[in-house]
């Protein structure tokens, strides 16, 4: 995995892998969206049930994607590795997607089930407040113009915003809250049917791959644009 910090052999990894992590999220997601509309109505909650295997899945890939911010920007940040700061930029714009999904998708769900489509849970109110983490990341990113001040500013975030991924996780467990708790990974095992199972999994695999095809995707792209530049600096010098 730390061979991969050096950048040429990044990019000579990831050129293969790509277009399979792309590949595998389309199968996935055709696969999982086949499975969510054949599965059977809950008995209590009817086609609503559907929208979890959106929530779900949105929900976390959101955490997952501020995880891999915090590290890479950790990495960043004391290391000062353009390959880890490359990462940490690359995971803002697709976790702050997923999570807005989720607390989208969240109030669609929640207005038939509590009759309301926003309360300030604990559990809805720490999901909004990693939105907001993912805002103010890319937005001071995109505030400074010197790209190391840029760097170390956003990195520091970054980090201080790991603090509320255990908080969004344990948040049903510590306080009352409206929302249900784990359901999928608890102790004592699922208490999902099978019927519900098998496409709630489909697609948090199909999630997991587009986020693996659209982080990589980033930062190569990332990697290209700072060697582009490198190469004008040179020839500016030279000039």
């Amino acid at each position: 995995m730390f061979g991969l910090a050096n950048p040429d052999r990044f990019m000579r990894f990831t050129a293969p892998v790509t277009p399979v992590f792309w590949a595998l999220a389309a199968l996935l997601l055709a696969i999982g969206t086949w499975l969510s509309f054949t599965a059977p109505g809950d008995y209590q909650q009817g086609d609503t049930v559907r929208i979890m295997f959106v929530h779900v899945p949105a929900a976390s890939l959101g955490l997952a994607a501020y995880a891999a911010l915090g590290v890479s920007s950790f990495f960043a940040l004391v290391f000062r590795h353009p390959l880890a700061d490359a990462a940490a930029r690359a995971a803002a714009l697709p976790g702050a997607a997923f999570t807005a999904l989720a607390l989208i998708t969240g109030g669609l769900w929640g207005q038939p089930m509590w009759g309301t489509w926003w309360v300030w849970d604990a559990r809805l109110t720490s999901v909004l407040v990693l939105f907001l983490f993912y805002l103010g990341y890319m937005a001071l990113r995109s505030s400074i113009d010197d790209e190391q001040k840029a760097t170390r500013a956003a990195a520091v975030l970054g980090l201080v915003g790991l603090i509320n991924l255990p908080i969004v996780k344990f948040s049903v467990d510590w306080w009352n809250t409206l929302h249900q708790p784990a359901s999928l990974l608890r102790a004592g095992g699922t208490s999902l049917d099978p019927v519900f199972l098998a496409p709630l999994l489909t697609m948090m695999a199909a999630y997991g791959a587009l986020f693996g095809a659209v982080w990589l995707t980033t930062i190569r792209a990332e990697v290209m644009r700072r060697r582009v530049q490198g190469i004008r600096a040179r020839r500016a010098l030279e000039a």
